[in-house]
């Protein structure tokens, strides 16, 4: 298949504006971008034409928080399928957890991984180093240039690498040599909140007390607690799947992204349920952190508005429908996203005064400034042409069926949506058309200008 194409007639959403043009891509970037009413190369004439009229043209999606499972737990998802799930989903990049079997605690782990993704992803690629109390002298061997930022689970979560110990969190805080990425939630709070909740449902809880166990408290704790730390060390913090209207106090809007060394990010699950879904949808929304109140909703999409909320992401984290089956007490936390992250936003915006520019900036622009990501997240000349192709369609019904998670499930099993990712490129290169699947090996190792 050409790996030259000439994208015509397309509403190119980028930087704040949406305009009518054509794009050229070639040798894997963006060679060209060609506004309505400029003439069009000749040469561009042998390119293979991708008609886009009535479709938006979008810079590719990066996801800065999954967990792919791969090694040690690939009976719920694997690189392979989960990143080609992504691929249909228009996310051209992802960035992947630490907490697999075994835990990427050393740099020859975290290299293991690396090896696996450039053999199995369809996408573009980074591994988070993780922090344990004791792996110190590992993390600040990270070289910031080839990996996205150093995971801290400040509160336990699937994997248990729970950090907990005051001076490995100030060590950490202040030696790290890139981003420190951390999951907040208080652990002797929600420690507390548990037992509690086991006296009183001896025979099983109903899944909507999981905001009551994982309350907002233990995240206002947590999450202070690490804002505190970098502020007292200048780390470069990115606050991870923030819930609570109270959380929003900590977080900044009124400089630019790129001078923030503090930054925060939401999850779609945040954005799109609340504590009223618990009795339908059950452990299939069963998050750490957990969603929480409308009030909380609302307040996170005021955030997101107002720019204290940086980046959108979807802690994509898939367990079998076996698994998510079980009593409350006994099925883990994590649900699939990454198919309809972009799709799932598009559905919202309208209905939560969020332009189309808005949610290409907090789902491509604004992870590629966070992360300092090199040459993506925007359509410019000389950028690696990482694009979708999206168009709106009646209302269709999204049912487990039709995912490509190896899971096999989705939150939003009988959730509707009206916009459609029709085409993906990857480095330049067309691996997702209509439903199909073209080539995998297109994806490469992001790197980052750090």
């Amino acid at each position: 298949m050409s790996n030259r194409f000439l994208i015509r007639n397309a509403n190119i959403v980028n930087e704040g504006k949406t305009f009518a043009g054509s794009v050229a891509v070639s040798n894997g970037r963006i060679e060209k971008i060609i506004t309505e009413g400029q003439p069009v190369d000749a040469v561009f004439e042998h390119y293979q034409l991708i008609d886009a009229k009535g479709k938006y043209l979008l810079p590719g999606v990066i996801d800065d928080q999954v967990h792919f499972r791969e090694p040690g737990l690939t009976y719920k998802a694997e690189i392979e399928t989960e990143s080609k799930a992504a691929v249909a989903g228009g996310i051209t990049s992802f960035m992947e957890m630490p907490n697999t079997i075994p835990n990427t605690l050393t740099q020859e782990l975290l290299e293991e991984k690396y090896a696996i993704g450039q053999e199995k992803s369809w996408t573009n690629y980074s591994f988070y180093m993780g922090a344990s109390n004791n792996n110190l002298k590992e993390v600040v061997k990270t070289d910031p240039s080839k990996v996205c930022g150093i995971k801290v689970f400040m509160g336990s979560s699937t994997g248990n690498m729970l950090v907990d110990d005051q001076k490995t969190l100030e060590g950490i805080f202040a030696e790290a040599p890139c981003l420190v990425a951390v999951h907040c939630e208080h652990e002797p709070t929600v420690q507390h909140n548990h037992q509690t909740f086991l006296k009183q449902y001896p025979n099983g809880a109903p899944t909507r007390v999981h905001p009551e166990i994982r309350n907002a408290e233990a995240c206002f704790k947590s999450s202070s607690q690490a804002v505190e730390l970098a502020a007292k060390y200048n780390t470069r913090l990115h606050v991870l799947h923030l819930s609570t209207a109270r959380e929003m106090q900590l977080f900044r809007n009124d400089i630019p992204l790129a001078q923030k060394r503090i930054t925060a990010e939401v999850c779609l699950h945040h954005l799109w349920f609340n504590n009223t879904a618990y009795d339908a949808k059950g452990n299939f929304i069963k998050w750490n952190p957990a969603i929480k109140s409308e009030s909380d909703r609302l307040a996170l999409w005021e955030a997101l508005r107002s720019g204290r909320i940086d980046v959108l992401a979807t802690d994509h984290a898939p367990h079998t429908f076996e698994e998510k089956s079980r009593p409350y007490f006994m099925a883990p936390s994590g649900g699939p996203m990454v198919q309809h992250l972009l799709t799932g936003m598009l559905q919202l915006a309208a209905q939560n005064d969020f332009s189309l520019e808005d949610v290409v900036q907090k789902l491509a622009h604004h992870p590629a400034i966070a992360f300092q990501v090199q040459d993506r997240g925007f359509i410019r000349e000389g950028y690696f042409a990482d694009l979708v192709l999206v168009e709106a369609v009646a209302p269709y019904l999204v049912r487990n069926q039709d995912v490509y998670y190896k899971c096999g499930w989705t939150p939003l099993d009988g959730e509707h949506l009206q916009h459609k990712v029709t085409h993906t490129f990857i480095n330049g290169s067309l691996v997702y058309e209509q439903g199909e699947f073209h080539q995998r090996g297109q994806g490469m190792r992001l790197t980052f200008n750090r």
